[in-house]
């Protein structure tokens, strides 16, 4: 068994703090994994990344694109592929697209290897996130509030099986969520120290 690695980070409120595992992000668009996990890995002092972008790089084209070329499916055995690779390198937070913690095998790899924290939303605030935006190949239907609902209704379950949570209410500043975060991930020593 190797030793387990980790990142000294900046301080934390006077103290450092040593990062052991990646921090997955999970739950649904327009939680704020993204722009919630960009800022909290500047505040570790490790890197973000994103597991829709990296997946857009390798193919060029954007997820909307491989959806409609290659179909779900296909997209989401990519999508496994990358976060399985990128949980091997050194801990970082990593933000996932809203369905990679449905498939069983996501959930348990990114357990075993990291630790997922689900930024819990209310459906009201996250139709207020993602209504005007084009960018959701799931919501490209005749009602995308009822296909938010469905897909809220049918995730939440799988979402609840995170190894932390933390709640996401729209009126919360970034820099306030990463402190929650931050908080929820002191509770695990195995994950992050702060001295």
């Amino acid at each position: 068994m190797s030793k387990i690695e980790h990142n000294s980070a900046k301080t934390i409120d006077g103290g450092a703090a040593a990062l052991h595992k990646t921090v997955v992000m999970v739950g649904m668009m327009g939680a704020g994994k993204t722009a919630v996990g960009r800022a909290l890995a500047q505040r570790l002092g490790v890197p973000f990344l994103d597991s829709d972008a990296e997946i857009e790089n390798a193919a060029n084209m954007s997820i909307p694109e491989i959806f409609e070329r290659d179909g779900e499916a296909f997209f989401r055995d990519r999508e496994s592929q990358v976060i399985g690779r990128l949980l091997k390198g050194a801990p970082c937070v990593l933000s996932t697209g809203g369905g990679a913690f449905l498939a069983e095998a996501n959930r348990r790899m990114i357990s075993e290897r990291g630790v997922s924290v689900w930024l819990k939303a209310d459906l009201s605030v996250l139709w207020n996130r993602v209504r005007h935006k084009d960018t959701r190949p799931l919501l490209r239907t005749a009602d995308p509030r009822a296909t938010l609902r469905a897909l809220y209704d049918a995730r939440v379950p799988l979402y609840s099986e995170a190894d932390l949570c933390v709640i996401s209410d729209g009126e919360t500043s970034i820099e306030q969520m990463v402190d929650r975060v931050i908080a929820a991930l002191a509770t695990r020593k195995d994950v992050l120290e702060l001295s």
